[in-house]
């Protein structure tokens, strides 16, 4: 089973869209294994964004996932790396798809609702920013071999 860290932004979270795109995610059957709701603070936003240091839109990326609460989960399921991808939909809402998040949700490119781990290397980094290991749940749920077809 694959993982991926999910942060739900300041602009989602102050539009109260936090639960729907949380249930989006579930409804497509994945496992939320850890959930908080939290402020990221700047050393922690260095950390997550170290990536984008150096780049021009970087202060203003640092200015806005630390203006206000966020919710942050690890999601798990079958290839959710890229099934999360898919569903939050391209970075600008005004160019995402209709059905996924950004694209029913959104309009903006730097205010996008929602963040997810681009590849198994930055899920691996970035879940540590977030949560440590004993506040992730290791289950299992009937329905799950139902879901992924197994």
């Amino acid at each position: 089973m694959q993982q991926t860290l999910v942060v739900i932004k300041p602009d989602a979270v102050e539009r109260k869209l936090a639960f729907e795109i949380l249930a989006r995610f579930e409804r497509k059957g994945m496992r939320i294994v850890a959930l908080k709701l939290l402020r990221v603070s700047p050393d922690r936003a260095k950390e997550m964004y170290r990536v984008h240091e150096g780049k021009e839109f970087y202060s203003r990326l640092m200015g806005f996932i630390t203006a206000g609460p966020v919710v942050a989960a690890v999601l798990e399921g079958e290839d959710i790396i890229e099934v999360v991808r898919l569903m939050m939909g391209a970075t600008c809402g005004r160019e995402a798809q209709p059905g996924t998040i950004r694209g029913d949700l959104g309009m903006a490119r730097r205010y996008n609702l929602v963040h997810g781990s681009d590849s198994e290397e930055s899920a691996v980094r970035e879940i540590p920013i977030f949560f440590g290991g004993h506040e992730m749940l290791d289950y299992e749920l009937l329905i799950d071999s139902w879901i992924n077809g197994d």
